[in-house]
C-alpha cells in the first residue's frame, strides 16, 4: 500500500494518522489488524526511518508484554505486504519506514546518522538506468547519499 501524497506533511513524513487509518491500511494489505500491528504501525508514523530495537522501545511503553521478536515479527510481514519499506544502510541496522511504492532514496549523515528521505533525482521510477543492464528490466534503483547533516557542519566548524 503506498501512502497517499495527502497524508505527508511538508517534511514528507507521513501525517499522524488515526486509528482507522492505520487499521485500513493493515487490512488493504490483507493482514488481520492485531493491536501489535497497529502499536507498530503507530510507533513507525511517529518516527520513520526507525531501528526495530527503536520501535520495540516505543511500542513496548503502550504494550508491556510486548517482545522485541514480536516486533520483528511485524515489520517483517509489513514489508512483505508493502506497507513498509526496509532500507539497510552499510554499517547501520536495518531502518524501516512507511513511505513505499515511489523509489524515492536516502540521505544519511556520516556523523550523527540521521536519515532524510531525497526524492528520485530524475522523477520517475527507476531513477538510474545502468549502463548496461545485462539483460535485466530494471524496475528500481536504491541510492544512499553520504554525507554531513548541516547542524553536524556548524558543530565542526566551530572552533
Amino acid at each position: 500500500m503506498t501512502i497517499p501524497e495527502s497524508s505527508y506533511g511538508a517534511d514528507m513524513r507521513p501525517a499522524v494518522a488515526d486509528a482507522g487509518l492505520l487499521e485500513d491500511g493493515i487490512r488493504s494489505a490483507g493482514l488481520k489488524v492485531t493491536v501489535p500491528r497497529l502499536a507498530v504501525l503507530r510507533a513507525l508514523t511517529d518516527r520513520p526511518h526507525a531501528t526495530a530495537d527503536a520501535l520495540f522501545g516505543a511500542v513496548r511503553a503502550d504494550l508491556p508484554g510486548t517482545s522485541l521478536q514480536a516486533v520483528y515479527g511485524v515489520l517483517a510481514s509489513f514489508t512483505t505486504a508493502g506497507i513498509v519499506r526496509k532500507i539497510e544502510p552499510a554499517g547501520s541496522p536495518a531502518l524501516f519506514e512507511r513511505r513505499v511504492g515511489d523509489n524515492h532514496h536516502h540521505i544519511v549523515c556520516t556523523r550523527c546518522g540521521v536519515v532524510h528521505d531525497v526524492d528520485c533525482a530524475v522523477g520517475h521510477s527507476p531513477c538510474l538506468t545502468p549502463v548496461d543492464a545485462l539483460g535485466f528490466d530494471v524496475r528500481a534503483a536504491e541510492v544512499i547519499y553520504w554525507g554531513l547533516c548541516a547542524q553536524c557542519q556548524s558543530e565542526t566548524a566551530l572552533p
